[in-house]
């Protein structure tokens, strides 16, 4: 399947950590890592690398609040 010139106008470099073990494909955005990040599939070391993704809103709507039960 083609890329569209749209499509790749959508992608932005996007810092990200990915594992350093060549066999694991695993890799999080940097705004989503909690500080110092251990690869959550083997829990090996990762480094700080870059990838051209779209871009993702990453604010979580406020839910609204439940009250209390007394139960």
């Amino acid at each position: 399947m083609a890329t569209t010139e749209d499509e790749k106008q959508k992608l932005i470099p996007t810092k990200i950590f990915k594992c350093k073990n060549p066999e694991c494909k695993a890799w999080v955005r940097d705004e989503f890592a909690a500080g110092e990040q251990a690869c959550p599939i083997c829990k090996g070391p990762m480094l700080r690398s870059m990838r051209h993704l779209p871009p993702v809103q990453n604010k979580a709507k406020s839910q609204p609040r439940k009250p209390k039960s007394d139960y």
